[in-house]
């Protein structure tokens, strides 16, 4: 199932969108002080194209580190990078997510595609330090280390 749903994702939209978030990477890597944007764009790039079976999750919880300021991704360079991404391309896709989720949510049928893309409208708007990994892979991390999302 997660298979078709993927497929019938990415031909209705999702290469659209993961296309945005494509060329949010292009040009934050262009930058050289972007470059942990243009990692976190990637990942999110890939769950916009294939959202289906996939989780997001924290760098830190993947890795178990629980501290303030474990990792730059959560201290303040994350957040002036996270400012930076959300005052640029995170308005863009944040939109074009929240338009996408209505439409889809119009129809029954379409219900669960319209809460991957309410799922996808937050995450653009705070994407450093997001990784994604499959749901068993996010399971696994939620038993070893007891964090989840």
């Amino acid at each position: 199932m997660r298979f078709l749903g993927n497929i019938l994702w990415f031909v209705f939209g999702g290469w659209y969108t993961s296309l945005t978030w494509l060329l949010g990477a292009l040009l934050f890597a262009l930058t050289i002080v972007g470059l942990p944007l243009t990692r976190s764009a990637w990942e999110l790039a890939k769950l916009s194209a294939f959202p289906f079976g996939k989780e997001v999750i924290h760098v830190n919880q993947l890795r178990g580190v629980n501290g303030p300021l474990a990792s730059s991704t959560m201290g303040l360079l994350g957040l002036i990078l996270n400012i930076i991404w959300a005052l640029t391309f995170g308005i863009t896709l944040f939109f074009m997510h929240l338009f996408a989720g209505f439409l889809a949510c119009c129809t029954i049928i379409l219900i669960p595609f319209g809460i991957q893309s309410f799922k996808l409208a937050l995450l653009s708007l705070w994407p450093v330090g997001r990784r994604v990994v499959s749901k068993e892979e996010a399971d696994t991390a939620f038993l070893k280390y007891g964090t989840k999302n």
